[in-house]
């Protein structure tokens, strides 16, 4: 595989700023699993596997169940999300797919369920993730 930059020693303050972002998500009050949860939907879409990899383990360490990882891709045709899951899976899939836009059935799916700080939270962490992905994807991290 071909060498690229390392960020981190390159340009260490804008990693710490990405750091920052992970310890400001890290005291939110959302649920650690819908986090993850998150965070594994926007890699997943992304093509990301070195976050996949990561946050697999992640989910595992607290609770999260081998099935609901295995059809978290297919999390709409299932039965084992929660409704709150389910409105943080749809806006995390748009935010992500950016490019189709936030649609207002997502967004007041979303409002209607969270207050408008665990909502900002939310939106916070599917941005975050995107970030990681794309600086991960960008600089060749691979599995190891």
């Amino acid at each position: 595989m071909e060498n690229r930059i390392n960020i981190q020693k390159a340009e260490p303050a804008a990693y710490q700023a990405m750091f920052g972002l992970e310890k400001y998500l890290s005291t939110s009050t959302v649920d650690p699993i819908v986090l993850e949860l998150i965070k594994m939907r926007a890699s997943q879409i992304n093509g990301c596997a070195f976050c996949l990899n990561m946050h697999s383990a992640d989910a595992r360490k607290i609770g999260e169940t081998e099935q609901r990882l295995y059809l978290l891709n297919a999390w709409r045709e299932t039965a084992l999300f929660t409704k709150e899951e389910e409105a943080v899976l749809a806006l995390t899939e748009e935010i992500t797919l950016i490019t189709n836009h936030v649609s207002n059935e997502t967004y007041n799916k979303a409002a209607s369920i969270f207050d408008e700080k665990t909502l900002a939270q939310i939106i916070m962490a599917i941005v975050t993730i995107n970030a990681w992905n794309r600086i991960a994807i960008s600089i060749k991290l691979i599995v190891s």
